[in-house]
């Protein structure tokens, strides 16, 4: 079987370069195009010298010209909304990890896949994707007498709060419980805020030093507690969740997908 040509963009970041060294020691892909904003001062260096290892002849570029299956992306809204539309232009499947989307890069995701496969996550990791999952059953099961808070915590760096992941997390809860987002969640508390209203959603984010990423979901009534908490040991988890993503993306047909779909053929 012929690798999987891959393009992977934004892989001068913290998560792309987790991505780009991983997809550079599979062999299941040939990496194609390692590409960077057009003010990256790492343009034209070989991607092995950001990866501290020996030249791989491949350099670091802003545009991609090579022909490839996949695009991985982790960039920024903008950029996430030029992707989508090269891929939809190119025919080439697209992996999007960037957070902190605002409605028009969605709406430049959804149109890309009526051309091309697109999937996007807010969090790749296999184990967030299926704490989403397990929220949703727990919320299900549990009735209104039981309250639920969501706390996030990321790296001093991150410019979006809460997290893409809270907010899918805030999404599941509602989804199984009926309710709306917008009305029921509670961003933080400040000041004489009153008693605790039935069906609220509190929803926190931290930002301490540098943390990679960690969710805790608490729902509670008046007798018990119960947590489940996901911690991010390493950026490859989000590395492997992506190139899993890719692998499993590759050749199917235009349309928009998640990582539930990915996870329902198998880790």
């Amino acid at each position: 079987m012929n690798p999987i040509r891959l393009a992977i963009a934004g892989c001068t970041g913290r998560t792309g370069s987790a991505v780009l060294r991983q997809a550079v020691s599979d062999s299941r892909f040939a990496v194609v195009a390692a590409l960077a904003h057009k003010s990256d001062p790492r343009l034209g260096q070989d991607v092995g010298a950001i990866l501290g290892g020996s030249p791989l002849g491949l350099p670091i570029a802003h545009d991609c010209r090579a022909t490839c299956d996949v695009l991985i992306e982790f960039t920024s809204p903008q950029g996430c909304a030029e992707w989508a539309a090269w891929s939809a232009e190119n025919r080439v499947a697209l992996v999007s990890g960037t957070t902190g989307l605002g409605p028009s890069e969605e709406q430049q995701l959804r149109q890309a896949a009526t051309r091309v496969p697109v999937l996007w996550s807010p969090n790749m990791s296999i184990g967030v994707n299926l704490l989403l999952e397990l929220i949703g059953e727990v919320a299900r099961r549990l009735g209104p007498e039981w309250d639920v808070e969501i706390c996030e915590a990321h790296h001093r760096h991150k410019v979006d709060a809460p997290s893409g992941t809270a907010k899918a997390l805030l999404s599941a809860v509602c989804t199984a419980r009926g309710a709306e987002p917008e009305k029921v969640a509670v961003f933080g508390r400040c000041g004489v805020c009153g008693p605790r209203r039935s069906g609220e959603v509190g929803v926190h984010a931290l930002r301490l030093g540098g943390l990679i990423g960690e969710h805790v979901i608490s729902f509670a009534c008046a007798t018990e507690l119960l947590r489940l908490e996901h911690q991010v040991l390493s950026r490859d988890a989000f590395a492997v969740g992506a190139l899993h993503a890719a692998r499993w993306l590759a050749g199917r047909p235009a349309g928009w997908y998640a990582m539930r779909d990915v996870l329902a053929a198998g880790c």
